[in-house]
């Protein structure tokens, strides 16, 4: 009896120690749909792989083993896969919101809307993820509820604040419903979310343009071709604008850019009476006078201009290519053919190209742009800053000209040229924004605050919502300990971005430096509420707390820092102090030691005490 009882002891130990489980009622499957909650948080590939791994092994035909072959499916591009896949786990277990909410996902990006509303619907009711509501405002957006739509993109940036594509969905829910002014401010977010978003871009120049204010809309449309050189949609709208204002030059420069070129007056015929089309006989014509003279460079000049006014960008370019062949001296043959080459991405030939049309008219500003654009592209700045100065001479009222020129110089540390070219942009365009922000910048490193100051804060007259040189200026205050003017530019960061806990922070340290505590205390709170698990601002309500008595208080908000933050050694700290404050150790006597008889003397019989000595409380 006692040797069993020994094995069964021994056999206990061994099942504890090697971690062995019972599973008294556990229920494998469950355990593997709850797993499948925390892939999305895992970032470790590695780990990932095992998890997923462990969901199979635990599972294999449950619905959280399917969910998972779905989302590796959807990994190597098998969407059509996936789909299925994400099927059976719903029919496995209907109730599996995650796998609705993914199917409907990959719904949407199949352009299956109804399918997509029922699956998202189902995945929202018990995930809030907001990739589901971006998907579903869109579909929303389309079927023009636009009231649902709009709540549905909001929820999706409170997490994806980096996302411009939920800000240019609600502007253009915004346009929709006649709100311009939120349209505008969506699409200012989507900018500050994405500077190259080209929709952002054309959306603002179109509110501009309706509000008959068509120098702000050409300003944001030369920011949208800066970023996207090749966008048509731009190129057109440049070429309407430039058009109304009697510049046919760059309207038809633009308008050859966003692929339409006006025809040449002798494509421009009625249909004869036989039913050919104008530019057929037109072509029927250069064709048999070609057979004719086919060393007659004209012709093919024509021809060129025929097929590229119609579209037909490879005869085209071949029509240009013979007379280029034949020397032709037209210097719009070369212009064109580069243009044609840059739509095919043959930017080497386009080069080529743009300086045959130099050669042929020294004064062809287009051609110096557009090779000013390659040089620029490709970093060859010295060749941009050469081509750009060039198209200047011949058309120096060109204010995105020299921003482009002001940048190279910028960058290139050539801060006199720099400022040279920052104050042309001004003289043709004292509004604009990019131009003041950065003519400030260059200022502040000379040490110039006067003038640097000037610029920031005409650079925020123009756009309010100009972050960076909001941060800038304020910076400039700082050095210089002007704190009510800190305060006034921190108020309107809140007033215009009420929602964003970051400016509610920095308006309350400023308070607290000012010592309005109460003031500085409600701001905390205010970002706070907008963020509960704001380290920062927790920490520092707590040490304003501490500060004014509010012990208490002190503690739990510190505390709450503190678990927001576990690596916040100023919560630490400071929470000690409270400790301390609230549990002071009781001072303890301790006894002294015999002290030693001299030699030849007897040593005192009474016991000598130390000093009372504090014990400090242990670090939390």
């Amino acid at each position: 009896m006692k040797t069993l009882l020994t094995y069964v002891l021994l056999l206990s130990a061994v099942l504890l120690l090697t971690g062995f489980s019972w599973s008294f009622g556990s229920d494998p499957c469950k355990e593997s749909l709850e797993k499948v909650g925390t892939l999305s948080a895992i970032r470790d590939e590695t780990l990932l792989r095992q998890t997923e791994a462990k969901i199979v092994a635990q599972c294999p035909d449950g619905a959280a083993a399917h969910f998972v072959s779905a989302l590796q499916l959807e990994r190597v591009g098998n969407f059509d896969g996936a789909i299925e896949e994400y099927r059976r786990a719903v029919r496995l277990d209907p109730s599996f919101a995650r796998a609705s909410g993914n199917l409907g996902l990959l719904y949407a990006d199949k352009g299956m809307n109804d399918e997509a509303s029922v699956e998202l619907s189902r995945g929202l009711s018990s995930i809030p993820s907001p990739y589901y509501h971006k998907a579903m405002a869109r579909i929303l957006a389309a079927q023009k509820v636009y009231p649902l739509a709009a709540y549905h993109y909001n929820e999706a940036g409170r997490e994806l604040t980096g996302d411009a594509a939920i800000f240019n969905g609600l502007a253009e829910i915004y346009t929709a419903t006649n709100q311009q002014d939120k349209a505008l401010e969506e699409y200012r977010r989507a900018l500050a979310a994405e500077p190259g978003s080209v929709k952002a871009h054309i959306g603002i120049a179109s509110i501009f343009l309706q509000r008959n204010d068509p120098e702000n809309a050409l300003e944001q449309l030369k920011r949208g071709e800066a970023a996207a050189p090749q966008n048509r949609e731009i190129h057109l709208m440049l070429a309407g604008i430039y058009e109304k204002k009697g510049d046919a030059k760059l309207a038809d420069y633009h308008s050859l850019l966003g692929g339409k070129n006006k025809l040449p007056q002798t494509a421009q015929k009625p249909a004869d009476q036989t039913g050919a089309s104008g530019i057929d006989k037109e072509l029927e014509t250069l064709t048999t006078a070609i057979k004719e003279h086919p060393e007659d460079t004209r012709l093919y000049e024509k021809l060129g201009h025929i097929y590229q006014a119609a579209g037909k960008d490879a005869e085209a370019i071949e029509a240009y290519r013979e007379a280029a062949h034949r020397n032709s001296t037209n210097c719009d043959v070369y212009l064109n053919l580069g243009v044609l080459y840059e739509k095919k991405s043959q930017i080497d030939e386009a080069v080529v190209a743009y300086k045959r049309a130099i050669k042929a008219d020294p004064a062809n500003a287009e051609a110096h742009l557009r090779l000013g654009d390659i040089r620029f592209a490709r970093g060859l700045f010295q060749e941009a800053v050469e081509q750009y100065s060039e198209f200047l001479k011949l058309h120096p009222a060109s204010p995105d000209i020299h921003l482009k020129l002001a940048r190279i110089f910028a960058k290139s540390k050539e801060a006199g040229l720099a400022l040279s070219s920052y104050n042309s942009v001004l003289t043709y365009s004292p509004n604009d924004g990019d131009a003041n922000r950065e003519i400030a910048a260059l200022y502040a490193q000379k040490g110039d605050n006067e003038k640097a100051i000037e610029h920031y804060k005409k650079a925020l007259s123009t756009h309010k919502d100009d972050n960076d040189a909001r941060t800038a200026l304020i910076s400039i205050y700082v050095k210089n300990k002007q704190y009510d003017e800190i305060t006034a530019l921190l108020k309107e960061a809140v007033e215009l971005n009420p929602d964003d806990p970051i400016n509610h922070y920095k308006l309350g340290l400023i308070y607290d430096f000012k010592k309005e505590y109460e003031n500085a205390i409600a701001t905390y709170k205010k970002a706070i509420e907008l963020k509960p698990d704001n380290a920062r601002a927790l920490n520092a309500l707590g040490r304003l707390y501490m500060k004014t008595g509010r012990l208490s208080e002190a503690k739990e908000t510190l505390e709450a820092a503190k678990k927001a933050d576990p690596n916040m050694e100023e919560a630490s700290v400071l929470l000690n102090n409270i400790r301390d404050e609230f549990n002071p150790e009781p001072r303890k006597i301790t006894k002294g030691k015999k002290g030693k008889a001299k030699k030849g003397k007897k040593s005192s019989k009474k016991k000598k005490s130390k000093t009372p000595v504090k014990k400090k409380s242990p670090p939390a």
